[in-house]
C-alpha cells in the first residue's frame, strides 16, 4: 500500500542541509497502513538500530503542529510505494525555536539553515520565520523567551556562522552540564527545571572565575 512520512526535525536537516552531522533517531510523521510499522522494524533489525529509531514521539513536544503535512515539501519517492516528504526551511526554524532546548541542537539548527541559505543566496526573511511561527502555533503561547532574544540577535548580528559555532558551542556546554547533574542526583532532573539548573550552573561557573 502507498505510503508517506514527513520528516521532522534534525532528520529534516541531514535530508537538506550540511551542517549537521547526525542525529540520534528520526522524527516523522508517518502515514501508512500497520504494514508500515512491521518494514520499520525489519529494518532496525536488519541494520542494528535502536527500537524507535524512526519514530512519532514528537508529537507530544510543544514543537509540534498539525499543519506541518501542509507545509511539508516533497523529497523523494522510493519504489513508486513511499513517498518522503520534509518541512519548508522557514518552518524547521518555527519549530526550533519553539522547541528552544539549550542543551539540544534546536538555536544553532535555526543559525546553521540562516547559514547555508545566505551561503547559496537564498536568504530567508525574518517575516517569513514571523508568518511560519505565526501558521505553525497560532493556538499556543508567543515563542519562548531565549529563542526570541536568539532569533533577534541573530538578525541583528547578520553573522550566521559565527552565531552558529557560538551557541553550538553554548549548547555542548549545556549538555555536559546536564550530564553531570543527572550523573551527581540521579532520578531528580525533570524537563520543567532544565532551564534553572543550567541557568544555576552557568552563574557559579562565572562566580568561580571572577574569584
Amino acid at each position: 500500500m502507498p505510503a508517506e512520512i514527513i520528516l521532522i526535525g534534525g532528520a529534516a536537516i541531514l535530508a537538506n542541509y550540511r551542517f549537521r552531522e547526525m542525529t540520534y533517531d528520526i522524527d516523522a510523521v508517518i502515514s501508512a497502513s500497520s504494514a508500515m510499522k512491521e518494514a520499520i522494524n525489519r529494518v532496525g533489525d536488519k541494520l542494528d538500530l535502536p527500537n524507535g529509531w524512526l519514530n512519532t514521539e514528537f508529537k507530544r513536544t510543544k514543537s509540534y503542529s498539525d499543519k506541518l503535512s501542509e507545509v511539508s515539501v516533497y523529497y523523494k519517492t522510493f519504489s513508486h510505494i513511499l513517498t518522503v516528504r520534509t518541512v519548508a526551511a522557514e518552518y524547521l526554524i518555527a519549530m526550533k525555536l519553539m522547541s528552544g532546548r539549550q542543551y539540544k541542537n534546536d538555536l544553532s539548527d535555526v543559525a546553521g539553515i540562516l547559514w547555508e541559505h545566505e551561503k547559496s543566496g537564498n536568504p530567508i526573511a525574518r517575516k517569513a520565520i514571523d508568518e511560519a511561527v505565526a501558521m505553525l502555533y497560532k493556538d499556543r503561547p508567543k515563542l519562548p523567551v531565549a529563542s526570541k532574544k536568539f532569533i533577534d540577535d541573530a538578525f541583528v548580528n547578520g553573522d550566521y556562522d559565527r552565531v552558529y559555532q557560538h551557541i553550538r558551542k553554548s549548547e555542548k556546554q549545556s549538555k555536559e552540564i546536564l550530564l553531570d547533574f543527572v550523573q551527581d542526583y540521579p532520578n531528580t532532573l525533570k524537563e520543567e527545571k532544565i532551564d534553572k539548573v543550567l541557568e544555576q550552573a552557568k552563574w557559579k561557573k562565572q562566580k568561580n572565575k571572577g574569584v
